[in-house]
């Protein structure tokens, strides 16, 4: 049940980002880029991270819907729930574990975040490009996890499929969307 009451009975975020274009379409503009654009990771492995970071927080909506579109982008649909069980023995290669403990640090205890934090990103081979990618995807997914519980949206049944596959190949740019299909 939505906490707007602007919003239909069963809100999913497109019917947010109509109800608020102002704010959700530079936010669509945002997400695209992070999610999308330019990364040392591939767009499956920032879905990984989104949904990850979803799972963390227990935001039921993003977490299953970002893990439809980490496996619509070919991510074992298994690995998220492993990840959030436990980083260490998930079925993940070692390079990413830095990648994603830095992620949940961050998620879970941010004033707590280290130079040596950072440095085991640097020492698993990553560079400046994919710590600021992990700082923007798990940033920007912490939002989203609040804006959803906060306004209330729905898991439609079928939605987290749908939205995979949408997401996967479409992007996030709801308003781009509409006007590729009007």
């Amino acid at each position: 049940m939505p906490h707007l009451r602007s919003l239909p009975a069963e809100p999913v975020m497109r019917d947010l980002y109509l109800a608020y274009p102002a704010t959700c379409k530079p936010l669509g503009e945002f997400t695209e880029a992070t999610m999308r654009g330019p990364s040392p990771f591939t767009q499956g492995q920032r879905e990984l991270i989104a949904a990850y970071v979803s799972g963390l927080n227990a935001c039921t909506y993003c977490h299953t819907t970002h893990a439809a579109v980490a496996a619509a982008c070919g991510i074992e649909p298994d690995l998220v729930k492993a990840l959030v069980a436990d980083i260490e023995s998930a079925p993940i290669e070692a390079r990413m574990k830095p990648i994603l403990s830095y992620a949940r640090k961050l998620t879970q205890s941010p004033a707590r975040m280290t130079a040596a934090d950072a440095a085991a990103v640097y020492d698993a081979g990553w560079n400046d490009d994919a710590l600021y990618s992990t700082v923007l995807v798990t940033a920007l997914f912490n939002f989203y996890n609040r804006l959803v519980d906060g306004v209330g949206l729905s898991l439609v049944q079928g939605y987290p499929a749908e939205a995979g596959k949408r997401l996967a190949t479409q992007g996030y740019d709801v308003f781009a969307q509409m006007v590729k299909t009007a």
